[in-house]
C-alpha cells in the first residue's frame, strides 16, 4: 500500500471534503442518516475531550477517525460512563477505497493512539444493528459486544475493546 497510513487533524479547510463524504450512500447507511454533524461549527473547535482526524495514505485523504472521551463529551451522548474510556467513529470516504484494507490500517493507527495514553482502559464503538459488516470487522479486531442500546433514534450495539485484549491481539 505504499507509505504508511497517517493521521492529521481535521481543519476548516476539510469542510467540503467532509460534507462530500457525509453525502455518500455508504456513509449515510453506516450512520443511520440521523447523524447531522455541524462541520462548520465543529472543525474550528478543539475541546480537550475530542480529536477529529483525517486518515491519509500517501497524502491522499482516505477516511475520518474521531476519538472522544465519553465521560467528558459535552452532549452526554454516551450517558454516564466510567472514566478513562475512549469512544471512536470511523469511516472510509470513497466507495472505491472500501475493501482495500484501509479500514484495518486506520483502526490499528487509531487504537494505538487511544491506548498510547496509559490511563485509557478500553475503547467503545456503537455500530448500527443493521451494519453487520461493521460487527464482523470490529469483532475481528478484538472488540466484544457489550449491549444493545438506543442512541436517539439509532438502534446500536455497543462494542468494547479493553487494553488487555488490545495487547493480546493478533496482527491483521
Amino acid at each position: 500500500m505504499g507509505v504508511a497510513m497517517k493521521f492529521r487533524a481535521a481543519i476548516p479547510d476539510d469542510l467540503e471534503l467532509l460534507r462530500y463524504w457525509d453525502g455518500k450512500a455508504h456513509v449515510i447507511a453506516a450512520g443511520g442518516g440521523n447523524d447531522v454533524f455541524d462541520w462548520e461549527a465543529e472543525l474550528p473547535r478543539s475541546p480537550i475531550w475530542r480529536e477529529l482526524l483525517i486518515a491519509e495514505q500517501d497524502g491522499r485523504p482516505i477516511g475520518f477517525f474521531q476519538i472522544i472521551d465519553p465521560a467528558q463529551e459535552e452532549t452526554r451522548y454516551w450517558g454516564d460512563v466510567a472514566p478513562n474510556l475512549r469512544a471512536i467513529d470511523i469511516w472510509i470516504g470513497e466507495e472505491s477505497d472500501l475493501g482495500c484494507g484501509y479500514g484495518a490500517e486506520i483502526m490499528q493507527l487509531g487504537l494505538g493512539r487511544c491506548f498510547a495514553k496509559p490511563e485509557v482502559t478500553a475503547v467503545l464503538i456503537d455500530p448500527l444493528i443493521s451494519n453487520t459488516a461493521a460487527h464482523r470487522f470490529y469483532e475481528r479486531l478484538g472488540f466484544l459486544r457489550q449491549e444493545r442500546r438506543r442512541f436517539g433514534p439509532d438502534d446500536c450495539y455497543v462494542y468494547c475493546l479493553t487494553r488487555q485484549d488490545w495487547a493480546r491481539r493478533e496482527p491483521l
